[in-house]
């Protein structure tokens, strides 16, 4: 027996142990609750309270010593909930902020999460801060915050504490037909001022997944999902000022639409957008892209934001492919440009669409079923000839269709099984395609190992080629305990493309992967958390089968008891590498030298008004005169709890920067070496009058400026030799962005967005010789033409019972 102690330490030191789930005995109500803030109706008596919680974070597995009540209800139409956190009032934080943005912000929050479906994977969360402001999301995986439902929620400040009701309309959510229904239950807790986060259900971080670890809401009887429908008609109306090569261009904006939510039956839901305005969303982060791959940007607009957890789930969908820039855009620039007869009376920028629907839910038996649809109009430009006045129109985008539909079953042990269709349809069969996908994921009983599985294949056909291509990956995974591991390999064929409705930077590609951790999420003589990780990677090129890189990692994430963390990393490609996509060439390849970088980024207290973040880097190669930097360095500065600055500014340098230039008469790449040097400067405000209206003011500067010192010719083992330099073919590149947003919530679901973009005209070159700093070419920038929108948008929430009522 003593022989075998060491082992059972080991077991017991490594293996989560989990705590037993609380339950609650659900009540149902007949008395009308009135939503203020002050729990007086004797109905609230009648619920057992939700207390004992525990610490989470910073250090887990310790009882709060701060008191928290929660007590919930249900009726026929909604479910209510009434927190009690006890505090002294000077120590209760309340700064506002806009709708989802609560958490790292100076306030306390409170959260309610349900798993309507009781399977472990999915749910509902609704938070409401101490200043009123709420937030909400969808919870599938990771927290969607984009999903906005409307419900009622009120705050008051006691004596002794603080206190938030809610009010969640069954409308809101979704949940199955049955007469007796269990539901997964979970109640959180953030205290700002000592960044405590405590839940009523233990949730250990050593532990993969949380709804798997929440309580439960015993024995709703006798609840009838509502009749869903609501619909958000908007009117918007602007103007937009854009430079062209003969004075200001003017176009007056005008637009108008619906988008509409209808329950199909308990569990589904459709949302339609007729005629969508995407107009009001934030600029994207433009930045001049050497690399042979596409930059991949961030989804703005709501309705391809908002829900789509079930579309996201197989990562084979990138919306941004609806509505996308025409594919003919530069080819009419180009023909305006090499032809002096010829002037661009339009040219659009972007895809007008005429309708997009989801499809989305889940059955009583967890399976979950999405489809979307959207189609994306005709676009034309239109050009005059200048010699005769003949005006002419060339299609930059055909019509295209796009289909995407998910089949997902949830399984015991949070184990799923997912098929996945993507769909693109072009008028005249220039270019289809086509993407099918299963993703296997099967948990063991004590949730501490997984397996998953996935494979993919894609058909593209059409006028202007056809090929068939295929990827798959497979992993075995320690996930829970303070020692976890991951072995990850993938496959990738040469004509495997999914990027017509998804995103894919490269194919041709077999990777192996190994990621071990170890964490430390309680305290310690220095530290609150302590985490480690390792990675080695290995890489080959599909076709040919020839070896690539080898790549290894560490980072060691610390978090000091003052709350100020910092993470130092290492990455080394300690071999000489072949890069087989940067000449664009097939059968060439490029020779990298070894690489070493080093980086230490952090943060301090981000409950004081001055909060400071960084990050520097620094690499190195056996080659001379080849280093790297970067330094980044992050402001805010909170005045109150209204208003608050942000200031980050980057600069980096790659003075050994390798790539790609241009072919030489025979079509063979030129490699140049190259100093890359890139500056971004961004400045943010943010004003809240109260917790439904606010000001948003972004402003990004982005300056990068190549410089080529040789150039080469590339020999067949991947080596070079020195040519002949070329002048012209330096790079000084800008793009400046101005975003307001105001923003007023004047009712529950509707409001009023006015907004104003400027940005440097997209023609503009600024020399990048005699503007060859920072300040110099910030300072060109307003000595050149912008462009200007200002655009006002009124959204007005009708909710179908609601009118109903009302006019009984």
């Amino acid at each position: 027996m003593i022989k075998l102690l060491p082992l059972i330490l080991f077991i017991f030191y490594f293996l989560p142990v989990r705590a037993q789930a609380p339950n609650l005995d659900a009540v149902k109500t007949t008395q009308a609750i009135k939503i203020d803030g002050n729990l007086d109706e004797s109905a609230w008596k009648d619920a057992k309270p939700a207390t004992n919680f525990t610490i989470t974070y910073p250090t887990f597995g310790k009882p709060s010593k701060r008191k928290t009540e929660v007590k919930i209800l249900y009726d026929n139409t909604a479910v209510y909930v009434g927190a009690y956190m006890y505090d002294d009032p000077a120590e209760i934080r309340k700064q506002l902020t806009a709708r989802d943005v609560l958490f790292l912000q100076d306030a306390d929050v409170f959260t309610v999460e349900m798993d309507t479906y009781n399977d472990k994977q999915n749910g509902f969360l609704f938070s409401i801060s101490a200043a009123g402001v709420q937030g909400d999301a969808k919870i599938s995986g990771n927290n969607d915050f984009t999903w906005d439902a409307v419900w009622e929620s009120k705050v008051s400040i006691k004596t002794d504490g603080w206190v938030a009701e809610m009010k969640i309309p069954f409308s809101a959510i979704r949940f199955p037909k049955t007469n007796v229904q269990d539901w997964g239950l979970q109640f959180v807790r953030f205290k700002r001022k000592t960044n405590e986060n405590s839940t009523w259900s233990v949730e250990d971080p050593n532990i993969s997944g949380n709804i798997n670890q929440w309580g439960h809401w015993k024995g709703l009887q006798n609840i009838s999902p509502p009749l869903r429908l609501s619909f958000l008609p908007y009117l918007s109306g602007g103007v937009r000022v854009s430079p062209a090569a003969k004075g200001n261009f003017t176009e007056y904006l005008k637009s108008g639409g619906m988008d509409v939510k209808y329950g199909i039956n308990e569990s589904f839901t459709l949302d339609m957008t007729l005629i969508p305005d995407f107009a009001q969303v934030q600029s994207d982060n433009t930045v001049l892209n050497l690399s042979p791959f596409e930059v991949k940007y961030d989804e703005h607009r709501p309705f391809f934001t908002e829900g789509t957890e079930l579309f996201n789930k197989a990562g084979l969908f990138y919306p941004r492919r609806i509505g996308a820039q025409p594919g003919g855009l530069f080819d009419v620039l180009a023909l305006a440009r090499d032809s002096a007869q010829y002037k661009i009376l339009k040219n659009p920028g972007i895809t007008r669409l005429y309708n997009a629907t989801k499809i989305s839910g889940r059955t009583k038996h967890n399976l979950g079923i999405g489809v979307l649809n959207a189609l994306a109009a005709t676009m034309n430009a239109r050009l005059e000839n200048e010699n005769t006045g003949e005006k002419i129109n060339i299609e930059t985008e055909p019509l295209t269709n796009y289909n995407i539909i998910v089949l997902d079953q949830a399984f015991k042990n949070r184990s799923s099984l997912t098929f996945t269709n993507t769909n693109v349809l072009r008028k005249g069969n220039s270019r289809n395609a086509d993407v099918a996908g299963l993703d296997l994921g099967l948990f063991d009983k004590k949730n501490i190992y997984e397996f998953a599985f996935s494979g993919r294949y894609s058909a593209i056909w059409g006028k202007d080629g056809n090929k068939n291509g295929y990827r798959t990956d497979a992993s075995y995974n320690k996930i829970s305990g303070k020692f976890q591991y991951t072995l990850t390999t993938s496959v990738l064929s040469d004509s495997y493309d999914p990027n017509d409705l998804g995103f894919l930077y490269n194919n041709n590609g077999v990777t192996g992967v190994a990621n071990v951790s170890y964490n430390i999420f309680t305290a310690t003589k220095h530290f609150l958390n302590q985490r480690y990780r390792l990675r080695f990677s290995n890489a080959y090129l599909y076709n040919p089968f020839k070896w690539e890189r080898l790549s290894i990692s560490s980072s060691n994430y610390l978090l000091f008891k003052n709350f100020w963390d910092v993470t130092f990393e290492f990455f080394t490609q300690p071999f000489w590498s072949n890069d087989y996509f940067e000449p664009r060439t097939p059968g060439k390849f490029l020779k990298h030298p070894p690489i070493y970088f080093g980086t230490m980024h952090g943060s301090t207290d981000s409950r004081k008004k001055l909060y400071y973040e960084y990050n520097y880097s620094y690499g190195e190669s056996p080659l001379p005169n080849d280093p790297y930097y970067k330094v980044e360095n992050g402001l805010r500065y909170r005045f109150n709890d209204k208003f608050q600055v942000n200031a980050d500014l980057n600069v980096s340098e790659d003075k050994g920067n390798w790539g790609y230039v241009y072919r030489d008469v025979n079509g063979l790449p030129i490699i140049g070496e190259r100093n890359v040097r890139t500056d971004i400067s961004t400045l943010g405000l943010n004003y809240n009058f109260d917790s439904k209206m606010n000001i948003n003011v972004r402003v990004r500067h982005y300056w990068s400026q190549v410089h080529y010192t040789n150039f080469f010719d590339l020999k067949d083992d991947g080596y070079w030799t020195v040519k002949p330099f070329t002048p012209g073919y330096d790079q000084n590149f800008n793009t400046f962005n101005l975003d307001m947003f105001y923003t007023w919530d004047f009712l529950l679901g509707s409001r009023i967005t006015l907004a104003w973009k400027n940005a440097l005209g997209s023609n503009i070159n600024i020399d990048g010789m005699l503007n060859n700093s920072y300040y110099k070419n910030f300072r060109q920038i307003f000595q050149n033409p912008h462009s200007n929108e200002v655009t006002l948008k009124i959204v007005y929430y009708l909710d179908y019972l609601s009118l109903k009522k009302n006019k009984k």
